[in-house]
């Protein structure tokens, strides 16, 4: 159960946050900036690549990386295919873990590592594996880490993580965080730039990072829930089975919001893409998640029973030049089902500026999700 009372309580939400989640998000643009300038100093401005690379592969353990790679393949759209890299393994840990590039691999590739960890043996050999089949080899890790010491300067260039003094907790959690993920996936849009797979100009990434402050700004923890988006949407999802539909290049930040709301709030989420999510949750709506479903005794006592999951539609869309959408057809088919839906729509500016809206708002809703629930603050 949700504890609202909690959300409008800025005091008792700093208390609650151990694992850094709010502040996280709060401060998801300065990591931005950071992160900038981590890439300007390893050298990535001064790249002269001699053309576009053929393909590119991505590796790295848990949700940040993850996310990463579905970002990056939407971004990068058909000027190259975007593959990546899942690990093998008998356990989700450091040294249990392997990666092995794809036989066609070669030097006309490039290869992404991004982890919070850097301890992994596995990815340090798939680095060498890829020097050795002539691949460029770029990694994303903590400056300390074994990986930055094996790849840097002989394998391929390392971009130090931007981190935080307070990130004490747990690597899982920190995995899962937005400070991680933007940590991670800012040097690479400067890679993918200068390398002409996408536009993320310095002055793109600042502007990216100013709209990550000004949502911060709308979300915080001190702004009430009625005019709190974040707070809003965490409310409208408390005990429901949220139903992530996306339209545009928003898909990979619903795929984000389903994984961040199991691995750090601990409840379950689906996402699909529109309108192939219709047909795909539509007996869904119709069955035991749907709202008006009740069981045949109405009348019994319900006191000591659980309440159930109902389903509730979440709709992310990114800006649609074209004006084709499916947005219609899913408020139809959620409303014959008594099934309410909740709506977030970015305001314009550029492809990385309203990704990075959608993020900001969704992240601050899963933290406080997080917080507010009982068991998993």
């Amino acid at each position: 159960m949700l504890d609202e009372s909690l959300l409008d309580a800025p005091e008792a939400l700093a208390r609650a946050d151990r694992r850094g989640l709010l502040r996280g998000a709060a401060e998801s643009g300065a990591r931005v900036r950071t992160a900038a300038r981590h890439a300007a100093e390893a050298g990535i401005a001064e790249l002269n690549p001699e053309g576009r690379p053929r393909a590119v592969l991505i590796a790295g353990p848990g949700t940040a990386a993850i996310g990463v790679a579905d970002l990056i393949a939407e971004l990068t759209g058909p000027t190259a295919p975007v593959t990546r890299l899942h690990p093998t393994g008998v356990a989700p840990a450091a040294g249990a873990l392997r990666w092995a590039l794809p036989g066609w691999a070669g030097s006309v590739d490039l290869l992404l590592i991004a982890t919070t960890d850097g301890s992994e043996p596995g990815l340090a050999v798939l680095a060498e594996q890829a020097y050795r089949r002539g691949c460029t080899v770029v990694a994303v890790a903590p400056q300390t880490s074994p990986l930055s010491e094996a790849v840097n300067g002989v394998h391929g260039m390392v971009v130090p993580m931007a981190t935080a003094p307070y990130e004490l907790y747990e690597e899982t959690q920190a995995a899962a965080s937005p400070g991680a993920f933007w940590a991670l996936f800012t040097p690479l849009l400067a890679l993918l730039d200068r390398v002409g797979l996408i536009s993320a100009t310095p002055d793109v990434l600042q502007s990216v990072a100013d709209r990550l402050d000004s949502i911060a700004e709308r979300c915080g923890p001190a702004i009430a829930t009625y005019s709190n988006p974040a707070k809003t949407l965490a409310a409208e999802l408390a005990d429901t089975l949220p139903l992530i539909w996306t339209e545009g290049s928003a898909g990979p930040v619903g795929r984000r919001f389903a994984a961040v709301l199991a691995e750090l709030a601990g409840r379950p989420a689906i996402a699909a893409e529109l309108p192939e999510a219709l047909p795909a949750h539509g007996v869904l709506l119709a069955g035991d998640f749907a709202a008006g479903a009740d069981p045949e005794d109405f009348f019994r006592d319900r006191v000591d029973e659980p309440q159930a999951l109902r389903a509730r539609v979440l709709l992310l869309r990114d800006s649609l030049d074209n004006g084709f959408t499916a947005a219609p057809a899913a408020r139809e088919l959620a409303l014959s089902h008594d099934t309410a839906i909740s709506e977030l729509e970015p305001e314009e500016g550029s492809a990385l500026e309203t990704l990075a809206e959608l993020l900001a708002v969704t992240d601050f809703a899963a933290g406080y999700l997080a917080l507010a629930t009982s068991g998993h603050a």
